[in-house]
């Protein structure tokens, strides 16, 4: 059985499948298991196990009986995907590079640990995403 792993709901699942296909690999050693950018669902994995799914909010909306509601209700965030990673900088420009939205500059953060570095970005259907290294 996989650990628990995220699995975002996306409403661009081309786009998001596009992005996390770019820069899972170089990232995290992630490669995809399942699926492919025609959606409804995709998932990458390292070693066998699963680190991230992506499935499409109107899929899981009918599959959940929550067609209905509003699909995209104004909200602070509530979920963000965080990633250790080697070079905070790197990673970053790589991202951009696929399709994320810049949040927040790589910067040191003392204030959150004597090392840390960090970058916050936005995937393409507007997750937080935070690169991270100490």
């Amino acid at each position: 059985m996989d650990v628990l792993y995220p699995r975002l709901l996306v409403s661009r699942f081309a786009e998001c499948f596009g992005f996390y296909d770019a820069v899972l690999p170089e990232l995290a050693g992630a490669t995809v298991a399942r699926g492919g950018a025609a959606g409804p669902y995709a998932s990458w994995d390292v070693e066998g196990e699963g680190v991230l799914a992506l499935f499409s909010r109107a899929a899981m909306a009918a599959a959940a009986g929550t067609a209905d509601l509003p699909a995209d209700a104004p909200a602070q965030d509530g979920v963000m995907l965080v990633g250790r990673v080697a070079d905070v900088d790197a990673g970053y420009t790589l991202c951009l590079r696929h399709g994320a939205k810049p949040v927040a500059a790589p910067s040191d953060r003392p204030e959150w640990g004597p090392t840390l570095r960090n970058a916050l970005l936005r995937d393409p259907d507007g997750n937080l995403l935070e690169l991270q290294s100490y």
